[in-house]
């Protein structure tokens, strides 16, 4: 399958051609008649600047420079700049020569000056120049349609990346280079090893730079749209091929020419063709490690504590994992709609593995190798870390932002715990009850992810079983407190916390509960009147802002 003949670009030489210009001639500029003509436009003004896009074919009857050079050159240099594709100029009225002048200053910068010795209708002209561009776009179109189809059925059939490759070829009429994240690139058609090497030479060279930029990188964003450079002659345009926030390969177009809107949108509908390939790819060899690792919930919950055991289902990576440092992950999402256990039917399984590869495409990207688990609508995950050198944190914050962003499309939100750093795979169940807390703990503290080594105090409250001795030391230091709102509806309880957080600045405090600094003097001249003089005397303060977090952990839909 080719490109149609109709989808050529239209040139000044083949405008020269149409019937309209059969009487014009071409005074200047030879050299630009390649240039392609997106648009016919009349400009009878002198400042236009801002009414061009580039490639438009400029009609004119001379209104605007007359018979004066220097308007002429103004004219003529707002051409340039804005790359219009040529000048034609109709003698008459306002012009009655095109002085040698003008055309030595045309030919110097090649913006070919077409002249048309008599009168003509500037209406026939656009007529039948934009019906010819809407008729070619328009079949560009049925054929970049034809072409999708056929790479739609490519990925129905699983005929490879080789034959989408092919057909891109084909129907873009240029080069195409397809380099995978992991495996060998592929050359449509084959090149010598040495072409090879500075192809590839190049991308490497293109992502350092967009990466030092803040631009695409090896782990870029797959929404992110394709990028037009040049190398050894050429137009490349590079497209990432990826999902779920990877970028799995770059699909490479060279051209011999600048690209046009056929090229990016076909270019577009092979990369969407090869990532579904490279989706259903990862899709099966997730559900071969999905159901390799359903042993880590018994690991977890201490029903696997067998090092041997762990050995055998581990495999040979028992021992790489068991060096590495790794936290716990839980993540919970707010709509429900991770997959609940059990798996007992074919449709819920197929949720959780697209999940659990989702997962793991962001894992992975920041460098951690995950072992999963899904339980009670939470997904578990094991996180080795392979970049210790690299903050471990920061990674994980990047991590769990990515997969909330993939979420954030059916208007989910996931919240996150994490535990400690741990090493030794059977010690896993202790960050993995961490994790846990530091879960419970998402809604009284407001953000996502909660590590459980920040989150202070509440480390030692979760360690006291009797909840009625947490209920007494509340009533002790705050009884008076929580007495007086629930009998006057006040909000001293939130007010004091605030106050507290903001280590007694009144400016803070006021500023973080939108009241003026006045209201603010009342209700802490209450608190004391409540809480005694010395409220802000340390051990009392201390017994305080443990007390309210006891307060929160006992009461967590409380507004505070």
């Amino acid at each position: 399958m080719t490109r149609v003949e109709q989808d050529e670009q239209l040139t000044v030489r083949d405008v020269l051609a149409r019937p309209a210009f059969r009487h014009a001639y071409l005074a200047a500029g030879r050299a630009g008649l390649g240039r392609p003509v997106r648009w016919v436009h009349i400009i009878e003004v002198i400042r236009f600047d801002q009414l061009l896009q580039g490639g438009e074919m400029i009609l004119t009857t001379g209104a605007a420079f007359k018979n004066d050079t220097a308007a002429f050159l103004t004219y003529l240099d707002q051409l340039v700049r804005c790359e219009a594709a040529c000048l034609c100029i109709e003698m008459g009225h306002h012009v009655s020569s095109v002085p040698d002048e003008w055309l030595r200053e045309a030919e110097a910068v090649g913006l070919p000056v077409i002249v048309f010795p008599r009168s003509v209708r500037f209406i026939d002209i656009t007529q039948d120049i934009h019906a010819y561009r809407i008729n070619q776009h328009h079949r560009a179109l049925q054929e970049l349609e034809k072409t999708s189809r056929a790479f739609h059925r490519m990925t129905l059939a699983s005929q490879g990346v080789g034959r989408v490759l092919e057909l891109l070829r084909d129907s873009a009429r240029a080069s195409v280079i397809y380099v995978p994240q992991d495996g060998p690139p592929k050359f449509v058609p084959p090149v010598p090893e040495r072409e090879a090497e500075a192809w590839l030479g190049f991308l490497a060279d293109w992502r350092s730079r967009a990466s030092a930029v803040g631009g695409r990188s090896g782990e870029s964003n797959d929404a992110e749209g394709p990028a037009v450079a040049e190398h050894a002659g050429r137009s490349v345009v590079i497209q990432p091929v990826g999902a779920m926030g990877k970028t799995w390969a770059h699909l490479l177009l060279a051209l011999g020419r600048k690209p046009q809107e056929y090229e990016f949108l076909i270019l577009d509908s092979a990369s969407l063709s090869i990532a579904q390939d490279l989706l259903r790819t990862r899709y099966v060899e997730e559900r071969r490690l999905y159901s390799e690792t359903l042993w880590v919930d018994d690991l977890l919950h201490l029903r696997l504590r067998d090092e041997e055991q762990v050995k055998l289902l581990a495999g040979g990576a028992y021992r790489q994992l068991n060096e590495l440092a790794y936290r716990v992950v839980v993540i919970e999402f707010g709509d429900g709609s991770a997959p609940a256990s059990g798996f007992a039917d074919d449709g819920t399984e197929s949720a959780g593995i697209h999940l659990s590869l989702a997962v793991r495409t962001v894992f992975e990207g920041q460098t951690f190798h995950p072992l999963m688990t899904l339980k009670n609508g939470r997904l578990v995950v094991i996180a080795f870390d392979k970049a210790p050198k690299r903050p471990v944190k920061e990674r994980l914050r990047q991590a769990l932002g990515a997969l909330g962003q993939l979420k954030a499309a059916g208007d989910a939100r996931l919240s996150a715990g994490v535990g400690r750093q741990g090493r030794g795979l059977l010690q896993a169940h202790v960050s993995y009850q961490e994790a846990l807390q530091a879960l419970s703990l998402a809604p009284i503290l407001r953000r996502d992810p909660v590590f459980f080594d920040e989150i202070g105090v509440f480390h030692l409250l979760f360690h006291i079983a009797d909840k009625g001795v947490l209920d007494s030391f509340v009533r002790t230091y705050l009884g008076p407190i929580l007495d007086h709102d629930e009998a006057k509806g006040s909000d001293l309880l939130r007010t004091l916390k605030v106050y507290l957080d903001c280590d007694g600045s009144k400016r803070l405090a006021a500023e973080r509960l939108f009241i003026v600094r006045q209201s603010l003097y009342y209700r802490l001249e209450k608190i004391e009147e409540l809480l005694g003089a010395d409220y802000m005397e340390p051990e009392k303060r201390l017994a305080l802002q443990a007390g309210i977090r006891a307060f929160q952990l006992l009461r967590p839909d409380a507004p505070l």
